[in-house]
């Protein structure tokens, strides 16, 4: 379609929220070649018409556009009308208002889900809810955000700012302040974080010290008495060393993450990473020759220039030294990224490469001993698949389930962080954003503060 200029041509009728119909349509054709159209009555042109009985129902609309477009393409998503962040939260609440079996022949027969990705949320909803259930009241999850990297990679969207370490150091005193107040303030209200999760950008582009100042701030001001995890993305192999994982261990940190991404040192080039395969197994073995049980690995299926063959050498690789949870990410085109401005259509062009890459995965993990425990979906994946994470027993990360299945408040501290804050009586959540700007963070500490209380510690959550 693209080599002659041709679009398709798509006009859904007695339907006015287009944009959850556009995210289907993009999962069969580049946005560059179609053109969704207003409804404007008319019948006959040569547009592709949708929903001309003129129902209400999204997903029966949903089910006639994906039938339509794979009949014009050929193609067939692995995840039918699907288009969420959250597959399995439905599958959970099907199970609840029914069974297992029920929810697999719902999600194949109404959501046209393949009945291996169908079975892939059933199986990682049950390890949940077999795991863990249900919160209990009047826990929180809390998320620190550390809004720095050496480099930025290609395909980053996320807060990452490459400053010196003078501004690493201005962004302290803000985010120390937001810990006392937040703690306190969760005290005074009667929450206990069940998990802690540090993140970024890189936690580990602080220094020993700033680590250590963090984490006293933390035990300093919140009742850690029902605590179930502490996790900290070391992440970036360049930026850890024996002193930095020390202060974690002598803090309880129990589960850190070391991303290699890739083993493959032509990728890390590419993708702009400072550091090499050798660093990220040196890294590895400094971790558990501190004591460090529980070792997260991200690697990401889609990368420039690799095939099926580096992805499995990769996993391989991870899975000797000795990673207990291994996340497989598709790699996504975000509209942030500088992979979506040398080309933007790169998800598309991966595709089937990647669905080789996950499959083969899947495979090696199950056998060596790995299950899915969490899983999640993003706008602009190549192949439109998914991201998931894989544990073996024992290993999963508890913030991850949580925070996917939205049954719990998380407070997220620091710049680019977003609070969720969930109202059991009615099911909802309702965000509470800090700034993601590193500098307006520090400057508007205050009013980034009084937002939580305004939403949160002044409300009584029921």
């Amino acid at each position: 379609m693209s080599d002659n200029g041709f679009k398709i041509k798509i006009k859904i009728h007695g339907f006015s929220k287009l944009s959850l119909m556009r995210e289907l349509i993009d999962e069969f054709v580049s946005p560059t070649n179609y053109e969704l159209l207003e409804d404007d009555g008319f019948l006959t042109d040569s547009a592709l018409h949708v929903n001309l009985e003129g129902s209400h129902d999204k997903d029966e609309i949903k089910r006639e556009l994906f039938s339509k477009l794979s009949a014009i393409t050929g193609k067939r998503p692995d995840w039918g009308i699907l288009t969420g962040v959250r597959p399995v939260k439905l599958a959970g609440e099907i199970i609840h208002n029914s069974s297992r079996e029920e929810a697999l022949d719902v999600l194949v027969r109404e959501y046209f889900l393949t009945e291996e990705k169908a079975k892939l949320i059933v199986d990682t909803y049950s390890h949940q809810y077999n795991s863990y259930g249900n919160p209990s009241k009047n826990t929180v999850g809390i998320y620190i955000g550390i809004p720095f990297c050496p480099t930025r990679c290609l395909y980053c969207s996320f807060a990452s700012n490459q400053v010196p370490g003078s501004e690493i150091e201005r962004y302290m005193p803000a985010l120390l302040h937001e810990i006392d107040y937040v703690g306190n303030a969760m005290k005074a209200k009667g929450d206990r974080p069940e998990t802690i999760y540090i993140g970024g950008g890189t936690p580990t582009t602080l220094t020993a010290e700033q680590l250590d100042r963090m984490l006293v701030a933390v035990e300093k001001n919140m009742d850690l008495s029902e605590l179930k995890e502490f996790t900290i993305e070391a992440g970036r192999p360049d930026t850890i060393t024996e002193d930095k994982l020390m202060v974690m261990k002598d803090h309880g940190v129990g589960r850190i993450s070391i991303n290699p991404q890739s083993m493959k040192a032509r990728t890390l080039e590419l993708i702009g990473r400072s550091h090499s395969p050798e660093d990220i197994v040196k890294a590895f073995d400094l971790a558990k020759s501190i004591g460090f049980g529980s070792i997260n690995a991200d690697l990401i299926a889609g990368l420039p220039e690799e095939d099926s063959h580096d992805f499995s050498e990769t996993l391989d690789k991870v899975i000797k030294m000795g990673a207990d949870n291994i996340t497989i990410h598709t790699l996504a085109v975000k509209r942030a990224s500088r992979l979506k401005d040398i080309d933007e259509d790169y998800h598309y062009r991966v595709a089937e490469t990647v669905g080789k890459m996950l499959a083969e995965a899947r495979q090696k993990l199950n056998k060596e001993g790995f299950g899915p425990y969490y899983l999640y979906r993003q706008k602009h994946m190549a192949g439109f698949f998914e991201n998931t994470g894989y544990c073996r027993e024992g290993s999963d990360c508890l913030y991850n389930i949580r925070i996917m299945d939205e049954h719990q408040t998380i407070l997220a501290l620091g710049a680019g962080g977003i609070s969720k804050v969930y109202y059991p009586s009615t099911d909802k959540l309702e965000r509470i954003p800090n700034v993601t700007n590193y500098e307006q963070y520090i400057d508007r500490i205050d009013e980034m503060c009084e937002r939580k209380d305004n939403k949160f510690f002044t409300q009584e959550v029921i």
